[in-house]
């Protein structure tokens, strides 16, 4: 791991920080993916055996993968972007393309948060759950990690925002 260079303390550290341990503990789940992919493929092929709750955990386990990697890659600047373009710029055209991204990232990130609600409230209420015999109960549970997910990203957007004013003033605005 690489030393990041010391930065002053503002109201971006707490929330960088707070995504780089959900990112970190979340990265786990990646290694238990794997096993219990391993484990499936196994029990399929060498026993001719499997259980629909088992696969359908795969993806339940992708779901907090994805949701909460969000925040971690943009908090990292692992996000998409076109970057022979991006580099090409000056600083401070740099620094408001990062603003205005982050801008567009925290309304998206506020509009899916808002009408994923309605979405796991109903799944709540009827105690959603897998379609299948012998597949997972509460679905709800993993619906709800959904506002979680961009509530987290758009924070992140809001730490991002906020460096990107820094990185604007730097740059002393020029363009």
């Amino acid at each position: 791991m690489v030393a990041e260079p010391s930065r002053p303390a503002t109201i971006r550290t707490p929330i960088d920080d707070f995504t780089d341990l959900v990112g970190r503990w979340s990265s786990w789940l990646v290694l238990a993916i794997v096993l219990l992919m391993a484990c499936n493929v196994l029990m399929r092929y060498l026993f001719n055996t499997g259980s629909v709750w088992a696969q359908e955990l795969e993806w339940h386990l992708l779901v907090p993968v994805v949701l909460f990697g969000m925040s971690y890659t943009l908090r990292h600047g692992e996000h998409v972007r076109s970057d022979i373009l991006y580099f090409r710029f000056t600083p401070g055209t740099r620094a408001l393309i990062d603003l205005v991204s982050a801008l567009l990232i925290i309304a998206i990130a506020l509009l899916i948060l808002w009408f994923s609600l309605h979405y796991v409230q109903q799944s709540f209420v009827i105690d959603e759950k897998s379609p299948d015999p012998g597949g997972l109960p509460h679905r709800w549970i993993i619906k709800g990690l959904m506002p979680i997910g961009f509530l987290l990203l758009a924070v992140q957007g809001v730490a991002c925002a906020i460096a990107a004013v820094e990185d604007m003033r730097k740059a002393g605005g020029k363009h």
